[in-house]
């Protein structure tokens, strides 16, 4: 009987394993700003209004955003999204079509986003029932039969790619010159969804992808091991190797708003691992140099092919060390960053490959929503879940030190460092002339 008991119990726990394991889907959400709020450290009381910003970019660059993930939003609902300094009204027709409208009526200002109403392929507003298409038109008034032409909201260029909800933001009003592209594996479902993560972050956008660019970071911040001691590094660490940042294409450094102090600017190397040993990656003028066993390989347009300007690439190699002798988790990570706010990373790994996509969207000046989503072929999910949690747990060491940190116009930095200022030339594509200042836009957002 007793047997029969443990038995029972076993199998009902074994199966709860691999439900959780193949079925359950990840969503790791935390507000994060709470790191920067007053605490009291050894009677000493710290808070953010403490915080210093230093001299920051643009707050809000040119781009493609998210606003929701596909999800979020089903037929005929309507979501209210403020970020980027506008407020958006999401919504996605009878026929499944997504559209994003300024917010605010034009007849009496109500916010269609909130009590708003989809109506076939056109927004209702709660106030008094006009309805507006998708490009922005009013197409109906209730009680008038004629609508004035004027009667238009502002319709906001949007796609829908990898189940996520874009909108394109520019200063300058311009078209997109360019668009996020599909995933193969990931659109045709061929690839699971393994779960997500959203975390709200006080910083500044910038700050998020130059994490990318800075190499050095890696040992010193994903080097201890998850669960362990820094006392104890010579059981368990991480390993980051072969780290190599890479712009799509030279700028010239006349142009260089971020400059190394007098003594390093001639700084033109990036020091990186390769197969285990040191090596240097020259740059010049924005290219970088790649070497393979010994082999110069072309320059960034070379190695990279002909990219569009707005793409950037990283590459490292990881794996975990036990014991400073064996090495496990061994994984090679190819990481493209497109535009400002969007980033997909391919994970290799012994088992087989999976995909995480990150989004950065400016929520206020400096506060952005982060989120990271994980693919993976179905029978990878266990493992894919594995390297999503630990994921999750390296993302928040960074968030620990950017809820803290001064964004440095001017770094003092060594030749090693060069890749930060390769990739703020890169990044400062994103900005135009005007391009909301923090302090334009923390001006708007007084009522």
């Amino acid at each position: 009987m007793m047997l029969g008991w443990c038995i029972g119990i076993a199998a009902t726990l074994l199966a709860l394993l691999i439900y959780l394991a193949y079925f359950f889907k990840f969503n790791w959400v935390k507000d994060m700003r709470n790191e920067g709020k007053m605490q009291k450290i050894d009677g000493v009381y710290v808070g953010s209004k403490s915080r210093k910003i230093g001299k920051l970019p643009p707050v809000y660059p040119n781009g493609w955003f998210v606003l929701l993930e596909s999800s979020q939003l089903k037929r005929g609902q309507v979501k209210h999204v403020s970020a980027l300094g506008e407020n958006f009204a999401v919504f996605r027709t009878e026929r499944g079509v997504v559209n994003v409208l300024d917010a605010y009526c034009p007849h009496l200002g109500a916010n269609m986003g909130e009590g708003g109403r989809v109506r076939g392929e056109c927004l209702e507003c709660p106030f008094h029932s006009w309805t507006f298409r998708g490009d922005g038109f009013c197409d109906s008034i209730p009680y008038t039969e004629k609508v004035p032409h004027i009667a238009r909201v502002k319709s906001w260029k949007c796609c829908e790619v990898n189940h996520l909800i874009f909108v394109w933001y520019h200063a300058e009003s311009a078209e997109p010159d360019w668009q996020p592209q599909p995933h193969t594996y990931i659109s045709s479902g061929a690839w699971r969804f393994q779960g997500r993560n959203e975390f709200l972050v006080s910083c500044h956008i910038q700050d998020v992808a130059e994490n990318g660019a800075d190499l050095a970071h890696l040992s010193a911040v994903h080097g201890p091991a998850m669960f362990f001691s820094d006392n104890v590094s010579w059981l368990a660490r991480h390993s980051w190797t072969n780290a190599v940042w890479r712009p799509y294409c030279p700028y010239s450094s006349e142009t260089e708003d971020e400059t190394m102090n007098k003594t390093n600017t001639e700084a033109t190397e990036v020091r990186v691992k390769l197969n285990g040993a040191s090596s240097v990656e020259p740059i010049s003028n924005g290219h970088v140099v790649d070497h393979v066993e010994g082999h110069a390989t072309a320059t960034t347009e070379n190695v990279v092919g002909r990219r569009e300007k707005y793409k950037a690439s990283m590459q490292m190699r990881h794996s975990l060390v036990l014991l400073e002798r064996f090495t496990l988790l061994g994984m090679r990570v190819s990481v493209e960053q497109i535009g400002p706010g969007y980033v997909e990373l391919l994970i290799d790994t012994s088992f087989g490959s999976m995909y995480i996509l990150q989004t950065v969207t400016p929520i206020e000046p400096l506060l952005q929503r982060v989120t990271h989503q994980i693919f993976s072929p179905a029978l990878l999910a266990p493992y894919a879940k594995l390297i999503f949690l630990g994921e999750c747990l390296m993302f928040e060491r960074d968030i620990a030190i950017w809820t803290h940190k001064k964004f440095e116009r001017q770094p003092t930095l060594v030749r090693e460092d060069r890749a930060i200022l390769a990739y703020r030339r890169w990044y400062s594509q994103f900005y135009s002339a005007h391009s909301p200042t923090y302090q334009m836009a923390t001006k708007n957002l007084l009522w």
